[in-house]
């Protein structure tokens, strides 16, 4: 539905680079990335508020890389919302549709159509300077969904918003991409790209860094950056030797990995996830594990219960239920084992 072929733009000491993109029908795809990545540039791109300085944009086949915005199936939603202040709920839903010269009863009964699917038909006469961030996300939502876009491009759309509502809103989208509605919404939220996204993007720098599914990006990212916005913590860089399909990655600090399925080389990074690390008080008996033995220095509270730091030579950070914590006894200094299967373990390219 959506392909960008080798897009390029400067703006100013910043440049988008060499951007290849395909977004098809009825997908939900989140690009993400911190602020100042380009995300939004790109969005601006789609949607026609900027042009590239090459490369092409297909849409449906057709394509619109120097096409005006008004003449593009593309819908964009921004983060400030961009509502009219002067205006009522249903002056703002209504005003594209006034911009088309579409007759009034036609305008009423669109109008009306979606502010029932966003939910906001019981304020559609109320002015928009006294609504809340929600209820503003929803307006310019329906603002844009009424003249029927291709495609619905969303700008951080849950960045301002507390939890109830952006619980509200994550259950909206996905609706309405289940009802297929064909979705690209950019954030600097992990959780955002995970609730929500049929395929991910990260964009740092310009640049597409990794794509693919959920799981894909997130369970193998590509490099170090990938992995921190997936909330790794546990980096080692290690030398790895060995011969016949059994390897062993040796940190600076001569912390053992045992590794499967690898090839040998002097500058790789392992990356293990702090909850697939499993902690007791005694060395476990199964000689497949990894096991690693070490001190704890630091217990601190965490999303999920607890973030126990353990001094191994290297550091490591450990994800663990509060109840586990207690049944174990864990406290500062104390020694504990652990220990992690080789499948646990991604592997990457140290530079």
């Amino acid at each position: 539905m959506l392909r960008l072929i080798n897009i390029n733009r400067r703006l100013g000491d910043f440049a988008l680079k060499d951007i290849n993109l395909e977004v098809s029908d009825g997908q939900y795809y989140v690009l993400l990335g911190r602020s100042g990545s380009g995300k939004t540039q790109l969005l601006e791109l789609i949607a026609g508020l900027e042009h590239p300085d090459t490369g092409t944009i297909i849409l449906d086949g057709a394509d619109i890389t120097t096409q005006r915005i008004q003449d593009r199936k593309v819908g964009i939603v921004f983060q400030d919302y961009a509502v009219f202040p002067h205006m009522t709920v249903f002056g703002n839903i209504a005003y594209p549709l006034r911009a088309r010269k579409e007759d009034k009863k036609s305008i009423a009964e669109k109008v009306e159509k979606a502010a029932t699917a966003m939910n906001i038909k019981h304020i559609l006469e109320r002015s928009t300077e006294k609504l809340s961030g929600g209820e503003l996300q929803r307006v310019a939502l329906a603002r844009t969904l009424i003249t029927s876009p291709r495609l619905l491009l969303l700008d951080e759309p849950l960045s301002s918003l507390d939890t109830s509502l952006k619980d509200d809103l994550k259950r909206l989208l996905r609706n309405l991409n289940i009802a297929g509605q064909t979705i690209i919404h950019v954030t600097h939220d992990y959780g955002d790209a995970v609730s929500l996204a049929k395929r991910v993007g990260v964009i740092h720098n310009g640049k597409i860094i990794q794509e693919g599914s959920v799981d894909e990006v997130f369970k193998n990212p590509s490099n170090r950056f990938v992995a921190r916005y997936a909330g790794i913590r546990n980096f080692f860089r290690v030398n790895i030797s060995g011969e016949k399909g059994l390897f062993i990655g040796t940190t600076e600090h001569n912390v053992k990995f045992k590794l499967n399925g690898v090839s040998a080389d002097n500058e790789s990074l392992l990356l293990i996830k702090s909850d697939s690390i499993v902690l007791t008080n005694e060395m476990p008996e199964d000689k497949e594990l990894n096991t690693i033995k070490g001190k704890i220095t630091e217990i601190i509270p965490s999303e999920f219960g607890m973030e126990v730091t353990i001094d191994a030579g290297d550091l490591f950070y450990v994800n663990i239920i509060t109840s586990d914590m207690e049944k174990l006894r864990l406290i500062e200094q104390k020694e504990v084992w652990m220990s992690f299967t080789s499948k646990d373990i991604v592997v990457i390219n140290g530079n």
